[in-house]
This record gives structure tokens, sequence and C-alpha cells, in this order.
């Protein structure tokens, strides 16, 4: 897994099987490898590519991403079924009909001398869906005892039951905005919120951004890093002010909008928000969403390992999915003309 936060690739060894009462799960090993300054210039840059320049970093990337999971196999001596990978997302318009994950199947399968599923997304846009947001399937299937999921990726998500459907979309940003700020400072990231504690609102920026078209919109909808470029990047360097002051600021909006919608879509009977995603080990964002949310919804946080890799651990599950020829896509989520297995196969030559 390999999200739109770019701090780098998440690779998750998982054991999923069914019982007859429904779907349960391990995560038996786990890593993270930072991406090099190069490799993350070259993933965030990577939407500006002539198409033969993308088509072959798509390549080379698969084979890199192949190369990761050998080494992860053999170091950990594993017994492996197949790699589901998500790929780095580098173009999502699907009010265009298009969505595309760098990370070449093949190049991919071909490295890691594995089968691969990957090119999860591309199915439901061709059903006239969003492609995203996919990771509800999993919140489905292994958290349903909460009432609401939220991913704090570079985007937030949530997913809840409502009515006997799934429901889910993207609510707008999260570490994304978060990480383009500290890069300011060449810091990665604000480890725990720390210095987003200590700065101040500045109002003017708050209300831009909670003025954007987007949270306008009806769900299911959806967003990617062209919609952060347009709409959000010059708003933060449009506002004259301190590091503290821009980051306390966007946790703020971040938190606005989780509240908003959370207070929205909930009823006397939905009390929890389970978290994940690398946001929930902010602590002064999560700090101030229960401020926000109130004593009504409590924020659960698991542990360290599922707040990290609970996204590698999904795609994982959508493989299983794709492989038996299950339902992994849910048409309630994305708006897509019907339910189906997303995921192509790759066999290594």
């Amino acid at each position: 897994m390999s999200g739109t936060s770019l701090d780098g690739l998440d690779l998750a060894y998982c054991h999923i099987w069914e019982t007859p009462t429904g779907w349960d799960f391990e995560i038996k090993q786990t890593q993270s490898i930072p991406y090099s300054d190069e490799m993350q210039t070259k993933l965030k840059n990577s939407i500006y590519l002539p198409a033969d320049q993308l088509l072959q970093f798509h390549n080379s990337y698969g084979s890199w991403l192949g190369l990761q999971a050998n080494n992860f196999i053999k170091a950990h001596a594993l017994e492996v079924d197949f790699i589901a990978s998500h790929g780095h997302t580098t173009h999502h318009q699907p009010q265009n009909g298009l969505t595309f994950q760098i990370g070449s199947g093949q190049h991919l399968a071909n490295a890691s001398a594995t089968k691969v599923i990957c090119d999860f997304r591309t199915n439901d846009v061709a059903l006239g869906g969003q492609g995203a947001p996919l990771v509800p399937i999993g919140d489905q299937l292994f958290f349903d005892s909460y009432d609401f999921c939220l991913n704090l990726g570079g985007i937030s998500n949530i997913s809840f039951e409502q009515n006997g459907r799934r429901l889910a979309y993207d609510i707008g940003l999260a570490n994304m905005v978060l990480n383009h700020i500290t890069k300011k400072i060449d810091l990665d990231y604000d480890k725990g919120g720390d210095l987003a504690r200590t700065g101040k609102i500045n109002q003017g920026m708050l209300d831009q951004l909670n003025d954007l078209e987007f949270y306008k919109l009806p769900f299911p909808k959806s967003i990617g890093f062209e919609w952060f470029i347009d709409k959000v990047v010059p708003i933060v360097e449009g506002t004259g002010d301190r590091i503290e002051n821009l980051l306390h600021t966007a946790v703020h909006h971040i938190c606005d909008q989780i509240s908003l919608q959370v207070k929205g879509q909930r009823n006397k009977t939905k009390k929890s928000l389970f978290v994940t995603g690398g946001g929930a080990l902010n602590s002064f964002l999560t700090d101030c969403l229960q401020e926000k949310l109130g004593a009504e919804i409590k924020v659960v946080l698991p542990s360290k390992t599922l707040i990290e890799f609970k996204e590698a651990l999904v795609f994982a599950l959508m493989g299983v999915l794709r492989d038996e020829e299950k339902i992994n896509c849910l048409s309630s989520v994305t708006g897509a003309k019907k339910d189906s297995f997303g995921g192509v196969i790759y066999l290594p030559a």
C-alpha cells in the first residue's frame, strides 16, 4: 500500500480466513519502507509526466515494488499465496472515467516471482463508480462492531451502515495538507501534532478551507491529488503565517469537516468512531476531533499496528475476495451500476 500522504510503502503479511459467522484476520508481519527524497519527488510529480514517461515510471515502480516485496518475503521466510498491491495513485478523475495507480502488475510479479493481484479501482470506474473509497469492504467484513470507521491517510474518508447498506465517501483533507505544510521546514511530518498544538487558528485560512465546494457535494464522492493541488495549495500558500498556525488551522479544518459528517449521519444508537491511518497517531488531531464530537461519540484508537497497516490489510482482503471471485467493490459506496469484484491477476513469467 502506498497512500496519498507519500510517506512510504507499507507491507503487511496477513492470514485471512472465512468462518461460519464472517471473516477474520491476523497481521503476522509488517514493514514500512520510507521513500527516499528522490522517490517521493518522482511520485509527487508523476501527475505532470507525459504519457510515455508515466508508463515507463509505471513499469519501473512496479519492478521496485516487486523487489521490496521479495526482500520482505525472504527476510521473514514467508509462505505467500499472492501479493495484493494497491500501487500508488497518480491520476484520479472518476468524473472523466479514469483512475490510474502506477506499479505495473506484470513487472511486480516478475520481480517478486509471485502471483500478483492489483488494479482494484478500474473496473468500478468502468461501471460508472468513483473507484473509491475501497476500504469500506474491510470495515464491513472486519470492523462492523464499530458505528463509524474513519481513515486518516492523506485524505480522510468514512464508512458506516445505514438501512442495511454500507455507505462511504471521502470527507476531505487529512495528512496531505499537514505534510505539505511541514515540508516547508524540511520536516516529514508533525509528530504527535506537537507543532500544531502550539499554534493558533488563522480564521481567514480556516474560512477558505471550510468553504471549498467539494464539501457541499452529495456522496458518493472522492478526491485525489489533483484536487489538492488545484484547490487547497493556493489557500495554504496564500496564507502568510507561522508554520505552527498553519498546522493548527489545518487540524481544526480537518476536524470540523469530520465532525460535521459524523454528526450529520449519527443517530442515538451510533456512538463509536473507529480511527485508523497515520493521522490517528497525531494526538492533537484526535484530541481536537473528540472535543468537536462531544461526549456522545467516542473516538476509538486500536493498536499501533492496526492504525498503520489497516489499509494494507484491507487490500489483502480485496485480493482474497478477487481470487475467490467474491464482491469486493460496493456500489452503495462508489455509486457504480452494480457491486463487482475488482482486481487484475498477473502471473510471474
